[in-house]
């Protein structure tokens, strides 16, 4: 069977997105380990597909698969690829779009330039905090505290933004083994649904540099979420304001937590290529 697909990137997070609004797809879980194999397939950290919403108020649905064939509640930079998708598909008029997800449905909004979409706002809601939402293993929040890693102590926070983050503060991330430790506290025990870990080192009140051990996926040059989780882990130990400028390896994405306490972001996508997949 043929499919066609467009490669997108959310500044180095890569997506391959399908409309399936037919639901010609079966075995999603297969299908996007096979199409995000980046040997043998076309290759992404994510597979993005579009289907008709399930949920009143929303104008399309996203389902979201990680390289493992897991499916993921939300992807921060997956769905601005998406809203760009969408509306220069024409699937959905622009600027503003209610996308459903495992996580509810999210509001965003396009910014267009000469009939493009060049940047995409995203209001991602309300951070959760207490353990049971996130989830961790343990009673309250889990904001400051210590876990132990191959026998090094950090200091971490764990915010559920979509998706259970967890932030690692560390003096220099380009001195740290983003690998080594994020595939280990991924799997700590004290996670039941597993974890995405952020790296994150505070430059001052309003900037911070952040890298991501992605759930599912490996180490990948920026995440959305963990982008939002960042900057509130951050504003909640008072080491910046409340809108914050998040690097990552080849971009910045901008996060403000809004006096109504959800999280709005702000960032770009960009079209890789397109093509046709051949699924046997």
């Amino acid at each position: 069977m043929l499919f066609n697909f467009t490669k997108m990137h959310g500044l180095g997070n890569d997506m391959i997105l399908i409309d399936d609004r037919e639901e010609k797809i079966r075995n999603i879980n297969e299908f996007a380990r096979r199409i995000l194999h980046r040997n043998t397939g076309v290759g992404a950290d994510n597979l993005l597909i579009v289907r008709k919403p399930s949920l009143p108020g929303a104008d399309v649905r996203m389902l979201i698969l990680n390289n493992d064939g897991s499916e993921a509640e939300m992807c921060g930079n997956g769905i601005r690829c998406f809203v760009k998708f969408i509306i220069e598909k024409g699937i959905v008029p622009a600027p503003d779009v209610s996308v459903e997800t495992l996580s509810g449905i999210k509001k965003t909004h396009a910014e267009l330039s000469n009939g493009t979409v060049a940047r995409i706002g995203v209001n991602m809601g309300e951070p959760k905090l207490d353990c049971v939402d996130i989830p961790v293993s343990a009673e309250g929040d889990f904001l400051q505290k210590s876990l132990y890693s191959h026998g090094r102590r950090f200091v971490v926070s764990c915010v559920n933004t979509g998706i259970p983050h967890t932030v690692v503060f560390v003096d220099d991330v380009d001195l740290t083994d983003v690998e080594y430790y994020g595939r280990d506290i991924e799997h700590s025990p004290i996670f039941p649904k597993r974890t995405n870990v952020d790296f994150v080192q505070v430059i001052d009140r309003e900037n911070i540099i952040m890298r991501t051990w992605e759930r599912g996926c490996g180490s990948t040059m920026c995440c959305g979420t963990g982008a939002c989780a960042s900057a509130a882990a951050c504003i909640l130990a008072k080491h910046t304001e409340r809108r914050v400028n998040v690097h990552v390896e080849i971009g910045t994405l901008s996060i403000e937590w809004l006096p109504d306490n959800t999280l709005y972001m702000s960032g770009p996508a960009a079209t890789v290529c397109e093509g046709v997949y051949h699924y046997e």
